[in-house]
């Protein structure tokens, strides 16, 4: 028998693999791939018992349980389907799309303005081996990790940075949240990677670090108390032994 193929099947086609590639991508970087893998498998299984093999018996089954299914991923994924669906429209280049239709580009002299003054506070506190990590928010939100720690919703400036992690204050051992160009929130408690391929010599602050950059799509700065070295961690991928141009254009490009 003569089956029809057009261009509408082809996009058919191609817009299923981009959805599955994307729920992929996402339940890697929220930790949940394994969820997404048994869902997967689960789907393959009844589409083979109720369409192919045609056993109605044990279709009727899945179907009921396909059917509740459905509705127990919405609750149980309820705050990674919002963080999605919010990432879609954060998303660096919807946006980069929509201000050049626009013409509303950011300037260089605000982006500056942002960034220099967490470049400088990280020199500072470099030479004086003050350890601080420093978490900027990017399309991810971090409202839960904000939650964690002391709300402080000021502008970005040096000297508070440098205050906040200062050794004898109350807030230095947590995590800064930077977001929309202000300081949220201090004293946060990330979630701690435990990929093996971590040096050892890098300390809790970097596994901090690491895990959020592996949770979200998020910018970590790492001050080691120890050595006195900067670090950055993005998408899971350590920059170490980061010079203040370094740190620079690092946040210049991925902000």
């Amino acid at each position: 028998m003569f089956i029809s193929f057009g261009i509408k099947d082809a996009i058919d086609i191609l817009l299923v693999a981009i959805v599955l590639y994307s729920t992929y991508r996402f339940m890697r970087e929220s930790r949940t791939l394994n969820v997404f893998v048994g869902i997967l498998a689960f789907i393959m299984v009844w589409l083979l018992v109720s369409q192919v093999l045609e056993m109605r018996l044990t279709g009727a089954i899945f179907d009921k349980f396909v059917s509740v299914g459905a509705l127990a991923i919405i609750v149980l994924f309820q705050e990674e389907i919002k963080k999605f669906l919010y990432s879609l429209g954060e998303h660096n280049k919807l946006h980069r799309l929509l201000n050049w239709f626009a013409r509303k580009d950011v300037k260089k002299s605000d982006e500056r303005e942002a960034i220099m003054p967490i470049v400088m506070a990280c020199i500072n506190m470099a030479r004086a081996k003050c350890g601080a990590l420093i978490v900027v928010e990017r399309g991810t939100p971090l409202d839960d990790i904000v939650a964690t720690g002391d709300l402080v919703d000021a502008n970005i400036n040096q000297r508070l940075i440098e205050n906040i992690f200062f050794k004898n204050s109350p807030l230095h051992d947590g995590a800064m949240i930077i977001s929309q160009k202000r300081i949220k929130a201090a004293g946060c408690i990330l979630p701690v990677s435990h990929d093996l391929n971590i040096p050892r010599e890098l300390g809790l602050r970097h596994r901090a670090a690491m895990g959020i950059s592996q949770a979200s799509d998020a910018v970590a700065i790492v001050v080691s108390e120890e050595t006195g070295r900067i670090s950055a961690a993005i998408k899971g991928q350590f920059r170490l032994r980061l010079s203040a141009e370094n740190l620079e254009a690092i946040l210049t490009e991925e902000l």
